[in-house]
């Protein structure tokens, strides 16, 4: 029995005598229920990228640009910080980074769910899709920039224009918002909001979080319609 054919096996691949195409080529053609720990990533771009199965692979390190870019169904782990573009276009699944994320985070990604335990730069979640992104920590400016569908909710604070050009996606801050961008305003928070920001922080795996400070932000609607007033 080989170890791909025991899913309860950790398999250990290390980036520093396997390129990333070979690493990747490994985690694409494993079957659901596998388990794989990324020993050495040493800030390497686009680890994990392109998976489609339900497996586990955890980066033991830093990574570098789009880590887990594209995922379906996968959850990926990185016990480190990541690059620009962490779970860019994600489809489905689960990418959690323990440290900080770099500028678009999250980017059109239109499903499954990105954890940040730390902040996130510039343009986190530009592009929305469907996916929801929270984020512990604070988020850099045009975050949710044209965000069109999916959730975010950002414990610390949000630089300036946030939810530029925003659709329909729905934006919760806890900490300051340096300024909104166009389009974006804030709204009521009534009980369904509370309770999905409950339902984010449980997924998320975030206790013990003072919601009671959090306010909702999204679109205006005015840009949706040519105006000649």
């Amino acid at each position: 029995m080989s170890t791909l054919d025991a899913p309860s096996t950790v398999v250990t691949l290390d980036r520093v005598a396997r390129t990333t195409r070979d690493v990747n080529a490994v985690l694409q053609a494993a079957a659901d229920g596998h388990r794989f720990r990324i020993a050495g990533p040493a800030g390497e771009h686009a680890l994990a990228a392109g998976l489609t199965a339900r497996i586990d692979v955890e980066v033991d390190g830093h990574a570098g640009y789009y880590c887990a870019g594209m995922n379906q169904r996968a959850s990926v782990r990185v016990r480190g910080n990541v690059g620009v573009g962490v779970a860019e276009n994600m489809m489905s699944g689960r990418v959690e980074v323990a440290g900080d994320a770099g500028q678009s985070a999250a980017a059109t990604a239109h499903g499954g769910l990105l954890v940040v335990r730390g902040s996130a730069a510039a343009r986190c979640a530009i592009s929305l899709k469907g996916a929801d992104v929270v984020i512990a920590g604070s988020v850099g400016h045009a975050s949710a920039f044209m965000a069109q569908k999916g959730r975010v909710l950002v414990l610390g604070d949000a630089g300036d224009g946030l939810g530029d050009s925003i659709y329909e996606a729905r934006l919760y801050v806890r900490g300051d918002v340096a300024g909104l961008g166009a389009d974006c305003v804030e709204k009521p928070m009534a009980d369904d909001h509370r309770a999905e920001v409950g339902a984010l922080l449980a997924e998320a795996g975030l206790t013990g979080v003072d919601a009671s400070a959090i306010r909702r932000y999204g679109s205006a609607r005015a840009l949706y319609h040519w105006s000649t007033s």
